[in-house]
Parts: structure tokens; sequence; C-alpha cells
């Protein structure tokens, strides 16, 4: 295995401001989700559901899963097979 020196990085003053901006806006959501949360916990038992539906739909959008409804027939379960 060859060895070679080590690469020197540099950081330049656009980095720093872009990891500034970054920074700042996840803050900001941070923050707004705070808030939507401490005004979902002064509804009651019915944020909670809602909560934890939102949650779930918000897992999903971010893996790409998008459930379907699954049909409660017979025929969708063993095909167009006759008994």
């Amino acid at each position: 295995m060859l060895r070679r020196k080590p690469t020197r990085l540099e950081l330049k003053l656009d980095d720093i401001e872009e990891f500034e901006s970054i920074r700042k806006d996840l803050e900001s959501r941070k923050k707004q989700r705070e808030d939507v949360d401490v005004v979902g916990a002064s509804d009651g038992e019915g944020a909670i559901v809602n909560d934890h539906k939102s949650r779930e739909q918000m897992i999903n959008d971010r893996i790409g899963y998008k459930p379907q409804p699954k049909p409660n027939n017979r025929s969708s379960q063993f095909g167009s097979f006759e008994f």
C-alpha cells in the first residue's frame, strides 16, 4: 500500500458564510417545530393522535414509502380462482 502525504484543506470565507446561513436556517426550523409542538400540546388528546400520524407521515415521506390500502374482498386475496 502506498502512503501519501496528508492533503491540506483550506477553509474559505465563502464556506464559513454558507455554513452560518445553513445553521441559522436549521435553528429557525427547529424553533418553528418547537412552537408547533407547544401549541399542539395544549390541544390535549387529539393532538397526540395527530402528532403520531404526522410523525408517521413524515417518516414515510422521508423514506419514500407510499402505503396502498389493502382491499378486503376474497378475490383480491386469492386471485380469480373459483371454489
